[in-house]
């Protein structure tokens, strides 16, 4: 079976994989390896196992059970479960059964979480997986503190991590909090709305998709050139998944997604096909962006018109367009890497990326 191929089934694979509702997407990928990966399957399946239980304890652990029901509350909800899966492929260029491994699993996914506690803070969001966010629940007081103790949760588990995960898990921190500050701050005096854009999605997206890898190569002690690829590769693959994420708050209905379709318009998120329909020139895009720079102003069907525009604007092919040029630096970057099934299954993940927005 081809990468493509294996990505097609994973693309039509139900979004509840697994029967518990849990890591959909890396089950999903698991259980189609087939049988040219003997024992592959079944060991990153097991690790993706320990790894969740190992999560689910670590968010419930506060003296306090209403703590516990604030900051376990997304990890209770599900959720794709890439990150912990990335680590888990990048220790299979080591020694996958390294002490730890499952901890760097853990890490990520904490800091994950955490991000998308704060996100849903700042973007008004209401639901996240088709459940409630935090900040719907509990308040947004409460939610960004949640995100905090995520944040503290995944700094204490990785300070048992060898210097060099350690190393890279708090570069990311800094990272992704420097992203965020970007984003709420806006483009600097001269600076490119493209150029800002891109600078957003390396700090938010990418450094976290990277930081996976990255740590999951050296905790399993891998190579320096094998954790720079890969730390390459999920840069690259990181800023294709922002744009394909745009592209489905534009594209996909909140049954598919499980995310209000078109919430960044709602909240004023200048996503790249917004961007890129500001500097369209067809008419299309033109009236995008009178609809855009009114708003709600435009009258009370604006919102469902500049959906069905950015169904058929050339920014959403010009995004999609990008997205792909990405994808080829990622497939570049595992070109340095033996060829093990974990390369492979990386390989398909920019197909699956692609097929998302297809």
């Amino acid at each position: 079976m081809t990468a493509e191929q294996l990505a097609q089934q994973l693309y039509e694979a139900p979004a509840a994989a697994a029967p518990d509702g849990d890591r959909p997407y890396a089950a999903a990928l698991l259980s189609r390896l087939g049988p040219d990966a003997p024992g592959f399957q079944e060991r990153l399946g097991r690790a993706l196992a320990d790894a969740e239980r190992l999560l689910r304890a670590c968010t419930r652990d506060a003296s306090d059970h209403r703590v516990g029901a604030l900051t376990g509350h997304l990890a209770a909800t599900g959720g794709k479960r890439m990150r912990p899966l990335l680590v888990l492929l990048a220790a299979e260029f080591g020694d996958p059964g390294s002490e730890g491994v499952a901890r760097a699993a853990v890490v990520a996914e904490l800091v994950h979480l955490a991000s998308l506690y704060h996100d849903d803070v700042v973007d008004r969001a209401a639901t996240r997986h088709g459940a409630p966010t935090a900040n719907a629940v509990w308040g947004n007081r409460m939610a960004a503190r949640g995100g905090n103790w995520l944040l503290a949760r995944a700094a204490r588990m990785s300070a048992d991590l060898v210097p060099e995960a350690l190393a890279l898990n708090a570069r990311t921190a800094n990272r992704i909090v420097a992203g965020q500050l970007r984003e709420l701050i806006g483009p600097g005096p001269g600076e490119d709305d493209l150029a800002h854009y891109f600078r957003v999605t390396a700090g938010k997206t990418a450094a976290l998709l990277a930081m996976s890898l990255g740590v999951g190569a050296w905790q399993s002690r891998a190579s320096r050139a094998v954790a720079d690829s890969l730390v390459e590769y999920g840069e690259q693959l990181g800023i294709a998944f922002q744009i394909a994420d745009d592209l489905l708050d534009l594209l996909s209905p909140e049954a598919s997604s499980g995310k209000e379709q078109g919430r960044d318009l709602l909240v004023g998120v200048p996503s790249l096909p917004v961007l890129l329909a500001r500097e369209g020139t067809d008419a299309c895009d033109a009236e995008l962006r009178e609809l855009l720079a009114a708003g709600p102003a435009a009258g009370a069907g604006w919102h469902r018109r500049a959906l069905d525009l950015f169904a058929v604007s050339r920014a959403t092919v010009r995004a999609q367009t990008l997205m792909h040029q990405r994808l080829a630096r990622a497939r570049a970057a595992l070109g340095a890497l033996p060829p093990l099934p974990a390369r492979r299954t990386l390989d398909a993940l920019c197909d699956f990326v692609a097929l998302r927005t297809g």
